[in-house]
């Protein structure tokens, strides 16, 4: 099943934790989002805990495999890519999401490469948080968090052009 351009897409690169890829996927799969996973991955496919995680939606996500982000980013050099991280300040509300749009999340235990964060400063966002002594949200968590933004981004828009 090819992707859909009309979808919004999730890339994970170089994911460590099976539960947060399992749930992620399933959140794919609810929303026909197409999910990009970039390797290396920190765990093989075939993982008990990532099948558990998603284990009856995996034919449902449309899953593309890259084999690095220098790959991916060589493929992808024309799209609009939106990179959520911890080293941001400029919370994701304020980001203006059009379906097609690729969000790209770093490993969980190191988030996105620095040197590619810098070179895209314009394009970080990143999911507040109140209490300071908290490093960051679960993986599968911000995703969710910010695809149902742009989702309802997506849908306020469709709306006012029925109007």
């Amino acid at each position: 099943m090819p992707p859909d351009e009309s979808s919004f897409n999730i890339v994970l690169v170089e994911p460590e934790i099976p539960p947060n890829t399992g749930s992620i996927a399933r959140l794919c799969g609810a929303t026909n989002t197409t999910l990009h996973l970039v390797h290396p991955l920190g765990f093989s496919l075939a993982d008990r805990y990532l099948k558990r995680a998603g284990l009856d939606y995996w034919r449902q996500v449309i899953i593309v495999h890259w084999p690095s982000l220098a790959d991916f980013l060589a493929a992808k050099s024309r799209e609009r890519l939106f990179l959520l991280t911890t080293k941001a300040s400029r919370p994701y509300t304020q980001a203006r999401f059009r379906p097609g749009d690729f969000l790209l999340f770093g490993k969980e235990t190191k988030g996105l490469p620095e040197d590619f964060l810098n070179r895209h400063r314009d394009s970080c966002y990143t999911v507040p948080m109140a209490n300071r002594n908290i490093r960051s949200l679960n993986l599968a968590m911000t995703a969710g968090i910010v695809l149902y933004e742009a989702l309802r981004q997506q849908a306020e828009e469709s709306q006012e052009v029925r109007r």
